[in-house]
């Protein structure tokens, strides 16, 4: 979403009409559920997508009648039997699909994503809350500043959550969808498996942050993609990170020891996620250790070790790539909560 507001900012600032397209509402086995995104322009789509085939092609057709009547619109694709025949889909189910014009040059929608874009560099927990009853005009929110756009009823802040939600009631209409969180991804360890890792993460919405004690791994040069490198003294993390209930925490330090203390340090944390790198003879002996500090049943609950899906990953590239299939999952769950 980062993204899309840029390049919104970018072409209606150089004059060029835009339809910010979203799925509002979806049931049933639909290509892609609600806050799916997509932004058209004259030329077609130029960011996003909704899911691709015929539901996102028909979109694309009427996003161009959308361009051409100057008019936002709400569509419903109904995939009933004969609906999935004409369209060609193999998936049943139900898309609303919101389309909103954006006029070139629209101050107020420039002024929001610059907004945005200041939001998404301060790390906010940050809402885009679309007024369906008002063309679509667009509104932040964040606990750190409040509303930008407009005045955002309470009945829609008390209704906020990871999980997007149209909200109708007497004179309301209106979408939220988180899209950004305040978590990061603590990757402890800046190793092979950290450097692939990071990279992998990045590319589907994960804020990173490598730390290592060792001045040669804790190189920006090594993790380009990583929000921040920290040098760090690995037996006391807090000194240099605070860890929240919306972080992550990846172990993967240069041996047992080292493992050892950081699980220890991040077990004490409200981290949402846990994973320690390592074999199954390695856990029990980490665990072995830990219980001699305190640490229990429950606390090893909330740990994933081995870190990652069990894909027979060998390689630091495989193994990043379970790790990342994981922590999507983790963050979809999430969501419904």
């Amino acid at each position: 979403m980062r993204n899309m507001f840029k390049l919104m900012n970018e072409k209606l600032t150089a004059g060029e009409d835009l339809v910010l397209v979203t799925v509002i509402a979806s049931s049933g086995a639909t290509p892609r559920g609600t806050g799916a995104r997509m932004l058209i322009g004259k030329d077609g789509r130029l960011i996003g997508t909704i899911g691709g085939g015929a539901v996102e092609f028909r979109s694309e057709k009427i996003a161009a009648e959308i361009l051409d009547s100057k008019h936002s619109a709400e569509h419903n694709f109904s995939l009933t039997k004969d609906d999935i025949k004409n369209l060609g889909m193999i998936c049943g189910g139900t898309v609303d699909v919101f389309f909103r014009y954006i006029p070139a040059g629209d101050s107020e929608t420039i002024a929001l994503a610059k907004e945005a874009e200041s939001r998404f560099a301060k790390g906010h927990d940050l809402w885009l809350i679309s007024d369906i009853a008002n063309n679509g005009r667009m509104a932040l929110w964040s606990k750190a500043g409040g509303s930008f756009g407009f005045d955002i009823p309470d009945a829609v802040l008390q209704s906020l959550s990871r999980e997007p939600l149209r909200v109708k009631e007497n004179d309301i209409d209106m979408y939220s969808e988180q899209i950004a969180s305040s978590g990061r991804v603590y990757i402890f360890g800046c190793g092979h498996v950290g450097q692939a890792l990071v990279p992998v993460l990045s590319r589907v919405g994960f804020r990173c942050v490598a730390a290592d004690d060792r001045p040669e791994f804790a190189d920006k040069k090594l993790f380009p993609e990583a929000e921040e490198v920290m040098l760090i003294d690995l037996d006391n993390i807090a000194e240099s990170i605070e860890i929240g209930s919306e972080d992550y925490v990846c172990v993967m330090t240069r041996g047992h020891s080292h493992d050892t203390s950081v699980q220890a340090q991040a077990m004490r944390t409200p981290a949402c996620y846990i994973g320690v790198i390592g074999s199954r003879h390695k856990i029990a002996g980490v665990q072995a250790e830990l219980r001699k500090q305190g640490f229990n049943d429950e606390d090893f609950a909330r740990v994933t070790s081995p870190i990652g899906l069990a894909i027979k990953a060998e390689t630091p590239a495989e193994i990043a790539i379970s790790i990342a299939a994981q922590m999507i999952e983790v963050r979809a769950i999430r969501s419904k909560y």
